[in-house]
C-alpha cells in the first residue's frame, strides 16, 4: 500500500489540522522519546460527532450530554486522533507538548507529556479497533520512529502502562501484536528489533 502520510516541520501531512490551545513548549533539552497510545469516545461509546475537537479546543457544550458536564472543565489534548475510518486530525505539533498523559511515569521518569507523543484512537476499552485505524497508526508510527529516533519499539506504550490504576486505555481489545508486527514490517531491519 502506498504511503499516505509524511512529516514536515513537526506536522503530519496531509491531515486535518485543528490547533488546540491545550499545549505548551517542551523544554529545550527534552528529547521526544516515548509514544503513548490512548482511546477516546465522546460521549462514551459513541463515535463521530466532532466532540473530541470540542474537548481539545475547550468548546465542549455541557448541555449536549450529561457526561460532558463532568469533563467540560478539563484542559486536555493529544497530538493526533485517528478516527474509525483511519482519518487523522492533528491538534498539536510534535515538537510541542500535548496535555494527554496527566500524572504518569515511564521507567522512573515522571510527567510523560514532557517527552512523549500522544495518539488517541477513536474507540473504547471494550470495542475492537478498525483495520483503517491499525493501518494509519502503523504508518504514522513508522514515520515517528524515523523522525524522532529516541522513540524505539520498546518505548511505545499504552496510557495504562504509564498511569496504571488510573487509566485503562487503549484497553484489552487493542491488538498489540498486530500493531507491532505492522510497524516492524515498515522499519529497517535493525530498527524493528
Amino acid at each position: 500500500m502506498p504511503a499516505q502520510f509524511s512529516i514536515s516541520n513537526h506536522l503530519l501531512l496531509p491531515v486535518r489540522q485543528v490547533a488546540s490551545p491545550n499545549q505548551s513548549n517542551r523544554e529545550p533539552a527534552s528529547e521526544i522519546s516515548l509514544l503513548v497510545i490512548h482511546n477516546i469516545s465522546l460521549p462514551p461509546g459513541k463515535f463521530g460527532g466532532g466532540y473530541v475537537d470540542d474537548l481539545f479546543c475547550n468548546c465542549l457544550d455541557a448541555a449536549i450530554h450529561p457526561f460532558f458536564s463532568e469533563i467540560v472543565q478539563l484542559r486536555v489534548s493529544s497530538h493526533l486522533l485517528i478516527e474509525r475510518d483511519g482519518g487523522v486530525t492533528q491538534y498539536v505539533p510534535f515538537d510541542c507538548k500535548a496535555w494527554h498523559a496527566g500524572q504518569s511515569c515511564f521507567q522512573g521518569r515522571e510527567s510523560c507529556n514532557d517527552f512523549s507523543i500522544g495518539i488517541e484512537l477513536e474507540g473504547t476499552d471494550d470495542s475492537t479497533f478498525t483495520d483503517g485505524q491499525y493501518e494509519s497508526l502503523a504508518e504514522i508510527t513508522g514515520l515517528l520512529v524515523a523522525a524522532y529516533p529516541a522513540i524505539t519499539m520498546d518505548r511505545i506504550v499504552g496510557h495504562s502502562d504509564i498511569a496504571p490504576g488510573r487509566k485503562t486505555d487503549p484497553g484489552p481489545l487493542f491488538d498489540w501484536q498486530r500493531y507491532r508486527s505492522s510497524v516492524a514490517g515498515l522499519l529497517p531491519k535493525d530498527e524493528a528489533l
